[in-house]
């Protein structure tokens, strides 16, 4: 931007600013005059030097002008004189003839000259390339100097091959036979090459470099020779001959292609290839030691991206080859593990190894579009899928061949059921199938993730409910067997089934403590999953191990059922009850020593309550009642079961529950005025039970119809004077011990008191 012109009359009053300022004219004057002279003196000089430089220009200019005429008329006078040798020179065809029989001579001398001193260079070429094959990491003195005595031989053979295309073919096969060494040479030099292209990080991590540079130049100097033979070629091929004339080189013209840059790529990539066989192959079936051996991925990476880099021509973007080839031969290799089947565990550590490979990746800076295909299809999360899978699948191999064994063993019943170190039955299928779960749990927790282990949970619940379906439905069938077809089936169902029930209270056990161990690791989200799942299992084992308990005590009475028939009957009178009390000590006795100890006073409890539901059941259902033998018959019955009973609980436990055979007894023994007063204890308890009541006086022998109903129409007006109900289920609050889950609470036991119709008992009798 111009700077803004200033007039004569700013610039004095820059100067005259004040009254006083007029005292300084004269000063300012002379500083100005001063200003002025040095102005133009700078401006002579200026004009001055650009006049010079100008002259100066000038007489170059007229210089160039007067050579570039000089030569313009030298070159029309070569012109005038070449235009036409033949006129100019006379001799000119002699001289050419003798030129081409010159040129001719020398080209024949060169090549018996070759020939002769081609087998001493062989042998030279032959001992250095030895010498060099030897270490193959070695620094490989002779490389270029191989290199370049072949070229020369190699060119000299194939101008040699090439001029005696017309020859006859013993010629031609006579030449083949002389340069047969030189072509095994030169086969053998390809072979080092490519091996040296194979073991670029080796040679570079034994300290040698720079023998990587060599290789290179021997590379890009056939490549060059390749692309001149190859334009040959095609310019031979398009037709062009006037264009293939100016190509005078008979050795680009005759030469064989050798593709050094092709053929060296591809020893690396199998080179990276084999180096990820070798590693797999060492650990085959060891995929979580392959893994482990991977490390050495990052390690030649950051080799090769310090060392090897530097050594190849910008061009070859070797960096980008060698981490793209890594990466697909990681993914083939990774590939063929998956086709292995692996382990569960394997694919566990295989999917923390991707994740960690990725991170890794990230860290080097390399960009993730060179790390193509991505590992398994970047279906990785897959392999968490794959490894519940797997766990499902062994879980369900494992349980059926073992159910296979633990069926065949429990239907044969060859030998008796084994005994833990507690003295118990047992079965040895329980404890590997607890540990097989265990084992499966173990590695759904090393997932490190809910989701992974809730599943697992999942399908172990599933494979727990099939095995104790299976059971349940197996036992069912067998006593089936055992009561309708004693004599086929083989002996020992007591003693299976108390190995089958107690093997029921060891799984509870398992899958309790199991719950508490696993259930703290995960988040409450898959917590309630987890526990529902295993507390459903649990559940299902207490209802088995309660179903064989149950199963245990039908034995019994299937084998009691003679003598409950006789009960009430004539022959009772005479004390057959003794033979049931007997057969109960005897099943208990066997019991007792090999039954679980919770599951001994679940079988007691229920065992007391199918007596007396028996009993009294054959008591409401039985024929008239001999009064008072019959009363004394049933007290001395009552005090057998008191005493049976009592051997294995304690009185004031065991005094409740037979307290209704009391109530009954008083009721039976009661006279007809004063029954509703036995009945009113009674009913308090267990209930009206206007039927079982009404059933009981009309088997008393004492008791004529009428006196039967002014006793039930006394107890019916107590019954709707006191508001008698029948009493309420109330639940227990849940215990600590299996046992007492095991112990449904109810009413009472008059509930299951079954009163049959005259027709009915008139069909049993006959």
């Amino acid at each position: 931007m111009a700077a803004p012109t200033i007039s004569a009359a700013q610039a004095v009053g820059e100067y005259l600013q004040s009254p006083d300022d007029l005292a300084k004219v004269a000063a300012f004057r002379k500083k100005l005059e001063k200003e002025k002279a040095s102005i133009d003196a700078r401006l002579r000089s200026g004009v001055k030097e650009q006049l010079d430089t100008t002259r100066d220009g000038l007489r170059k200019l007229f210089g160039t002008r007067n050579n570039v005429q000089a030569i313009k008329d030298e070159m029309d006078t070569v012109d005038r004189m070449c235009s036409d040798p033949k006129y100019v020179v006379t001799t000119f065809d002699q001289i050419s003839r003798v030129s081409m029989v010159h040129r001719n001579f020398e080209q024949t001398e060169e090549m018996v000259n070759n020939l002769l001193e081609m087998n001493s260079k062989l042998e030279m070429l032959e001992r250095m390339l030895v010498q060099d094959s030897d270490d193959i990491l070695g620094p490989a003195p002779n490389l270029l100097r191989i290199h370049f005595q072949l070229n020369r031989l190699e060119v000299f053979r194939n101008q040699t091959m090439h001029q005696a295309k017309k020859s006859s073919a013993d010629t031609r096969n006579t030449l083949t036979r002389w340069f047969e060494r030189l072509s095994n040479l030169i086969e053998a030099f390809d072979q080092y090459v490519l091996e040296l292209a194979r073991n670029i990080l080796p040679i570079v991590r034994a300290g040698n470099p720079d023998v990587i540079v060599r290789l290179m130049k021997v590379v890009e100097m056939e490549a060059r020779e390749d692309e001149k033979a190859i334009a040959i070629k095609l310019v031979k091929k398009a037709g062009k001959m006037d264009a293939a004339s100016k190509f005078r080189s008979m050795a680009a013209n005759a030469r064989v292609i050798k593709h050094y840059r092709s053929k060296v790529m591809k020893c690396i990539t199998d080179s990276i290839q084999a180096k990820f066989d070798e590693v797999y192959a060492a650990n085959e079936r060891n995929p979580a030691g392959f893994l482990d051996e991977l490390v050495f991925i990052y390690k030649d990476l950051i080799r090769i991206e310090s060392d090897v880099v530097p050594c190849f021509p910008p061009s070859y973007d070797i960096w980008q080859t060698y981490v793209r080839e890594y990466h697909k031969a990681l993914n083939n290799t990774i590939n063929r593990l998956m086709k292995s089947e692996p382990e569960a565990s394997a694919l566990l550590t295989l999917h923390a190894w991707i994740k960690e490979y990725k991170k890794s990746m990230r860290e080097l800076g390399i960009p993730a579009e060179w790390l193509e295909p991505p590992l398994l299809d970047g279906k990785e999360q897959s392999l968490i899928e794959d490894y519940l899978q797997l766990i499902i699948k062994k879980l369900d191999e494992w349980s059926e061949n073992l159910m296979k064994t633990e069926v065949a063993a429990f239907t044969a019943r060859e030998e008796p059921p084994e005994l833990s170190s507690d003295g118990l039955y047992t079965t040895s299928g329980t404890v590997i199938f607890l540990d097989m779960v265990n084992q499966q749990v173990d590695l759904a927790l090393d997932s490190g993730q809910g989701l992974v282990l809730a599943r697992a949970i999942e399908e172990v619940n599933r494979v727990m409910r099939s095995i104790q379906d299976r059971w349940v439905k197996l036992v069912d069938t067998e006593y089936k067997k055992h009561t309708e077809k004693p004599e086929e089936v083989p002996g020992g169902l007591v003693e299976y089934c108390i190995a089958l029930a107690n093997d029921q209270i060891k799984s509870a056990d398992f899958t309790e403590a199991l719950s508490a161990r696993i259930e703290p690791l995960v988040s409450e989200k898959y917590r309630v999953t987890i526990h529902d799942k295993l507390n459903d299992a649990l559940d299902g084992y207490l209802d088995v191990a309660k179903k064989y308990t149950q199963t245990l005590i039908n034995i019994i009475f299937n084998d009691l059922k003679p003598a409950v028939k006789q009960l009430f009957q004539p022959s009772w009178y005479d004390g057959t009850h003794a033979q049931i009390i007997e057969t109960m000590r005897d099943y208990l006795s066997d019991y007792q020593a090999y039954l679980n100890e919770s599951l001994f006073e679940v079988l007691l409890e229920d065992l007391l309550d199918t007596y007396l539901v028996t009993y009294l059941t054959a008591l409401a259902n039985g024929p008239k009642l001999n009064m008072p033998a019959a009363a004394e018959r049933m007290r001395q019955d009552i005090d057998e079961a008191y005493k049976f009973f009592g051997t294995y609980k304690k009185m004031k436990e065991l005094e409740p529950q037979m307290e209704v055979l009391d109530q009954v007894l008083a009721m039976l023994e009661a006279s007809k005025s004063l029954v509703f007063l036995s009945y009113y204890a009674f009913a308090k308890v267990h209930g009206p039970c206007i039927q079982f009541v009404e059933a009981l006086m009309k088997a008393r022998s004492d008791l004529d119809r009428s006196s039967v109903s002014e006793v039930m129409d006394s107890v019916k007006r107590k019954v709707k004077d006191d508001n008698i109900t029948d009493r309420k289920s109330s639940l227990l609050p849940s215990g600590r011990t299996h046992a007492d889950r095991l112990i449904a609470p109810e009413p009472t036991i008059m509930k299951k008191i079954v009163i049959q119709g005259a027709l009915s008992r008139f069909l049993v009798r006959t």
